[in-house]
């Protein structure tokens, strides 16, 4: 096994990860980012992203690919697609199928994944009628009906995106008003595709192959009904992707890393950045944010230490 030595090594490389290669080579200290899948994050999945500063629209894979090249420019070394069997914080060793990365500091950017609903018929129809991403799926449900369950942005721009192919698209969500921003409120509010039904969860999933019923249950009156469908898309919140490293440092109720404003973790020389840690705010300008400050503080955690090596 080859062992590989850098100054910082960052994991994830999405829009935290990446910003943060950007900011730390630019700092003079050897970086490289190590992630299971290709670069880019989640964000490369998205059509389209209409809040990121100095682009009114762009296409989430094309602000990535800028991103990336952004890191190349300053030499960040990419070791993406990479099998992880093991992260070692205290010693800051990350072992994958082909390396053993040593660091100096470690900035984890390892983002979130939808959160489940967790009910029957969730897991098996995935693939199949259960999909967690409507710009990888949503051509597959040309002329069928759809529901998509949530009231945040995410649920909501991406039911607005399932009606360029779906006939119709419930978006099922368990209280009587949506928690979106008020402008993307009210564009859905204006399509007729969309239909909502409040104050209702999903309770099963139901199919033959594919998906067939959604089983719903409304939270107030107890009444169970069920819902002709031929895909179920949830869009109800995040789960930090911690699952190499959690208890090795100090995390939130739901696993999310605890940080303070340098993004520092309770790790000795280790950072969090992006999705992976508790914030108020879960965007790609947030955890670009995110990556600046952890990598300018990884910085300086390494000249304090002077255990920079001269790149």
């Amino acid at each position: 096994m080859e062992q590989l030595n850098f100054d910082t090594i960052i994991l994830g490389g999405g829009p935290a990860g990446l910003s943060a290669a950007i900011y730390a080579s630019r700092g003079a200290v050897s970086t490289a980012i190590v992630d299971i899948n290709m670069l880019g994050g989640q964000p490369s999945n998205y059509l389209e992203l209409e809040n990121y500063p100095g682009f009114q629209v762009i296409g989430g894979y094309d602000l990535m690919e800028k991103f990336e090249e952004h890191a190349d420019k300053f030499g960040v070394q990419k070791f993406p697609m990479q099998e992880i069997e093991s992260v070692d914080l205290k010693n800051k060793i990350i072992k994958t199928k082909e390396h053993e990365f040593k660091a100096k500091t470690i900035i984890i950017a390892t983002g979130a994944q939808p959160m489940k609903l967790g009910v029957p018929g969730e897991k098996e129809f995935v693939g199949r009628g259960v999909s967690y991403c409507a710009v990888c799926d949503g051509a597959f449900y040309r002329n069928k009906i759809v529901a998509v369950v949530g009231g945040g942005n995410a649920a909501v721009e991406e039911a607005m995106y399932l009606t360029k192919f779906a006939d119709k698209v419930y978006v099922i969500h368990r209280r009587d008003e949506l928690r979106a921003d008020k402008i993307v409120q009210e564009r859905a509010f204006k399509n007729e595709k969309i239909e909502f039904i409040w104050d209702s969860v999903v309770k099963e999933i139901k199919g033959d192959n594919l998906v067939t019923t959604a089983i719903l249950e409304n939270v107030k009156t107890k009444k169970v009904s069920d819902l002709a469908v031929n895909g179920v898309f949830p869009y109800i919140g995040m789960t930090p992707n911690v699952e190499l490293f959690s208890g090795q440092l100090q995390q939130d109720a739901r696993g999310f890393i605890i940080t303070d404003e340098t993004m520092a973790t309770s790790a000795e020389g280790v950072f969090a950045v992006g999705d992976v840690r508790t914030t108020p705010l879960r965007q790609v300008v947030t955890a670009a944010a995110d990556g600046a400050v952890g990598a300018v503080y990884a910085v300086k955690y390494l000249e304090t230490h002077k255990e920079v090596t001269t790149i």
